[in-house]
């Protein structure tokens, strides 16, 4: 499967994992989570565009869109993998969007975005977002973007979780 992630990481051959993994070095849990929540506050908002720069806007946009695609890889090996449970250590804050359930097994998350949304629905409400908050307009999608924002939130929780509890392979 081809991620598209060569633009924003200098590189066309990833594997699902790997290109987690870049994704989250590039842009750390909280500060996509923030980014994403500021591209669909403003996407909703009608009078006022995003205060970020363009740049940073597009390359978010790019790394979500191969993001979301090696979610979807993730999702089709998903009864694979064997995840690692640290219920002793378990915390809100680690745990943050997830349920109980899904924190144990954060595949559910990506079998459940997939099952209601495509790949390209996810790159459509993506774009939509994107185009939206950088930009003053009348008439915003934002009651379309809420369902797509929270698998999207959930995904990145999910995917750091995932990559946090990989095996390592020189351990």
């Amino acid at each position: 499967m081809d991620f598209e992630a060569r633009f924003w990481s200098g590189s066309r051959k990833h594997s699902r994992i790997k290109l987690i993994e870049s994704f989250f070095h590039f842009n750390d849990l909280v500060t996509a989570k923030q980014m994403l929540n500021n591209v669909m506050i403003y996407a909703g908002k009608r009078k006022t565009a995003i205060n970020e720069d363009s740049s940073a806007i597009f390359h978010f946009h790019q790394a979500l869109r191969s993001f979301v695609r090696a979610c979807y890889a993730i999702r089709l090996k998903g009864e694979k993998w064997s995840i690692t449970t640290h219920s002793e250590n378990r915390s809100p804050l680690i745990q943050a969007s997830l349920s109980d359930e899904e924190y144990l097994n954060p595949i559910l998350v990506f079998q459940n975005a997939f099952a209601e949304y495509s790949i390209k629905d996810f790159d459509y409400y993506i774009a939509i977002a994107v185009y939206f908050s950088m930009g003053v307009f009348k008439n915003a999608e934002e009651s379309s973007l809420i369902s797509p924002y929270i698998h999207l939130t959930k995904m990145l929780d999910a995917a750091h979780l995932f990559w946090e509890r990989r095996p390592q392979k020189n351990q």
